[in-house]
C-alpha cells in the first residue's frame, strides 16, 4: 500500500508571502463592509456574537470589526476568525479578485503523486472550508479533487503530537504510513513523535537561510517537493529519523 502523504500549506505548498501579504491584508480592508452587509446572517452572527461575549458583551458591530482587525493586525489564530476570514476569502475568489498562490512544482507533484496512487491530505491551521477555497482557486486551477482529508487546528496544535495521532486514527492508517511535509521544524518535531514519517520542506524564497545540519532536526530536507522521489518516500530514509543528539 502506498503511503499517504499529509500537507502543510503555506510555506510547504504555497509562499508565506500570499498568506500574509494578500490573504490577511484582503480581509481586513473587506470585514466593515462585510459585516454591515451580512451581519445578520445566521452563519455570520454566531461569530460576531461569539466575538462580543468573550469581550464583555460588546455590542457594538463596529466594535466587533475593531476586535477583528485587531486579531488580523496580531496573527491570532482565533476560531471566529478564521471563519469570518473564510466567508470573506470565499467571495474574494468567487468575484476572482486574486487566486491561491502555489508553488509550480508543488501542483505538478500533488497532480503526479495523485496520479501514481499516493492518497494525499492536508493538515493547515486555517479552517477546513479556507483549505478547500484556497486549493480549489489556486494559480494551476482546481485542484481539490487530489485530497481525500482535510485537517486544521480542531483536532489540536499543530504543534502537538496527539494532534497527528488523531489524523492517524480518523484516516485509517497506522502512523508509519504516513508522509508529513512542512516547513516548521517544531511541527514535524510532532509529527515524528506520533511516528509519522517526515520532510522539511525548505524553500529558498520563504527561508534565506536554510536550516541545514542541526537546524533541520534530523528531519530529511527538501527545497522542491519534485526533490521528494517514490523511492525516498517509500525508503526508511525519513522513517522515524531521530533528532540529533546535544553532546
Amino acid at each position: 500500500m502506498s503511503p499517504l502523504i499529509l500537507t502543510d500549506i503555506e510555506g510547504t505548498t504555497s509562499s508565506i508571502s500570499f498568506v500574509k501579504d494578500v490573504l490577511f491584508p484582503y480581509a481586513r480592508d473587506a470585514l466593515p463592509a462585510f459585516v454591515r452587509e451580512h451581519g445578520a446572517r445566521e452563519d455570520v452572527r454566531k461569530w460576531l456574537d461569539a466575538v462580543a461575549v468573550e469581550h464583555g458583551a460588546v455590542c457594538s458591530d463596529d466594535t466587533i470589526v475593531e476586535i477583528l482587525q485587531g486579531m488580523i493586525d496580531e496573527d491570532r489564530k482565533h476560531t471566529a476568525l478564521k471563519a469570518l476570514q473564510g466567508m470573506i476569502w470565499g467571495e474574494g475568489y468567487s468575484s476572482a479578485d486574486f487566486t491561491a498562490h502555489i508553488y509550480p512544482d508543488a501542483a505538478a507533484k500533488l497532480r503526479d503523486w495523485h496520479a501514481a496512487g499516493y492518497p494525499l491530505a492536508v493538515y493547515s491551521s486555517g479552517s477546513v472550508p479556507a483549505q478547500k477555497l484556497f486549493f480549489g482557486h489556486t494559480d494551476a486551477g482546481d485542484l481539490t479533487a487530489l485530497f481525500g482529508g482535510w485537517f486544521d487546528t480542531e483536532v489540536g496544535h499543530k504543534r502537538d503530537a496527539d494532534s497527528y495521532r488523531t489524523i492517524s486514527r480518523r484516516l485509517g492508517r497506522d502512523a508509519g504510513d504516513i508522509v508529513f511535509l512542512s516547513d516548521v521544524v517544531e511541527e514535524l518535531d510532532a509529527a515524528r513523535d506520533a511516528g509519522m514519517r517526515t520532510v522539511l520542506i525548505d524553500r529558498l524564497d520563504d527561508y534565506p537561510q536554510p536550516r541545514l545540519g542541526d537546524a533541520a532536526h534530523g528531519h530529511h530536507r527538501v527545497e522542491r517537493f519534485d526533490q521528494i522521489q517514490p523511492d525516498l518516500l517509500n525508503s526508511s530514509q525519513i522513517s522515524h529519523a531521530e533528532p540529533p543528539t546535544t553532546p
